[in-house]
């Protein structure tokens, strides 16, 4: 059989080509907005606002100071001091979309987290955020304690436990209001030095507590296993506050901002309003660190996330814990000075070093 057409028929095949092309074309934009769309099992970390704890901060009662000082004399500083923060984008109820995921794995500012490391499974969002609370507020009381003691004012302190977590080591073992006056036969007096006790004790073994439980001395045993998150590390699944005694009044307003990371620059910051040296010289100065009572800085996560937040806000100069260099080195953006220290009173020096524009210490190079 011969077919014969009248017209010219590849304008017409020409015509069907381009429609089913548009069509192809507009389906696959629909599949991959749909896809992006859809939530995936991670978070995204990037830099986030940067506070100066020596001027004035927002807070739902209006703008106060963020650090506020009665009872001794107090001295106006020429620069600032900057804490850190790193911004997280979701969370296991409300998960980022695969288009945000695959932003945030091309765009170098920002970190994409498994969703099952950011939160340990099994606690919920608001337990990770109360426990982010309570870890503010005990690195503010730690802050103030390592501060006082570095300008020599005495203060008194106890450790006292806020709450047993569900299913946790210490449920129906250890009661709020406990006062842990002894652990593995050591007095303790704060947070940190606890948490390395326990670290010391190991896993799986147990931990002998001397507590005072409505003024009654008792001894108990808890026994540490690891820890859900990354790292793994013995816990006794236990929220406990520093509840210090001290001779002077200083409040620290700052809302939504958790976890112990900000301890070092609250201690720096007290200590520059208690000195009649001007340890900031003009400066914006900004920083990262957990605090413990006497003065030791500890490392802390996202802290390249934290320098370039600092550098964004126009620090010339970071103060990082020295235990942090692995994450510091061949990241330090440029124009941005990172000191290492391992003290509050190796801040303080730090600071004088800068201000007289002499060398200051470095994170040693990478061995191999």
């Amino acid at each position: 059989m011969t077919i014969f057409e009248q017209d010219d028929p590849t304008r017409v095949v020409q015509q069907r080509s381009r429609r089913a092309g548009w069509l192809m074309l507009s389906f696959s934009v629909l599949i991959a907005v749909g896809l992006s769309l859809l939530p995936a099992p991670y978070v995204i970390d990037h830099p986030g606002p940067t506070f100066d704890t020596l001027g004035a901060v927002e807070t739902s009662g209006g703008d106060v100071s963020l650090i506020s000082i009665s009872g001794a004399a107090v001295y106006e500083p020429s620069g600032e001091l900057r804490l850190t923060t790193v911004t997280r984008s979701g969370n296991p109820e409300s998960l980022p979309g695969w288009f945000d995921v695959v932003t945030g794995w091309l765009d170098p500012t920002r970190t994409v987290i498994p969703v099952d490391v950011a939160y340990p499974p099994g606690v919920t969002v608001e337990a990770n955020l109360e426990a982010a609370q309570v870890e503010m507020r005990n690195s503010q009381q730690e802050s103030v304690a390592a501060a006082l003691e570095y300008v020599g004012v005495p203060y008194t302190s106890l450790l006292v436990v806020s709450q047993a977590m569900e299913d946790g080591p210490s449920e129906g073992v250890l009661e709020p209001e406990d006062v842990i006056v002894q652990a593995a036969g050591q007095s303790v007096t704060d947070v940190s030095q606890l948490r390395q006790i326990i670290a010391d004790s190991g896993a799986n073994q147990a931990l002998e507590l001397l507590v005072q439980r409505d003024g009654r001395l008792e001894t108990i045993e808890v026994v540490p296993r690891l820890s859900d998150g990354e790292p793994r590390v013995p816990m006794i699944g236990i929220l406990v506050s520093g509840r210090y005694e001290f001779p002077i009044d200083v409040d620290i307003a700052l809302e939504n901002v958790g976890g112990p990371s900000a301890g070092l620059i609250f201690a720096l910051g007290i200590v520059e309003m208690l000195s009649e040296e001007d340890l900031t010289s003009g400066t914006v100065i900004a920083g990262t660190g957990t605090i413990t009572a006497g003065g030791d800085v500890g490392s802390i996560g996202g802290i390249r996330h934290k320098m370039l937040g600092a550098l964004n806000d126009g620090a010339s100069l970071f103060v990082a814990p020295a235990s942090n260099c692995p994450d510091i080195l061949g990241h330090i953006p440029d124009g941005l000075v990172v000191v290492p220290v391992a003290t509050l009173a190796e801040a303080v020096d730090a600071l004088r070093l800068f201000a007289a524009g002499e060398p200051t210490p470095t994170c040693p190079a990478r061995s191999g």
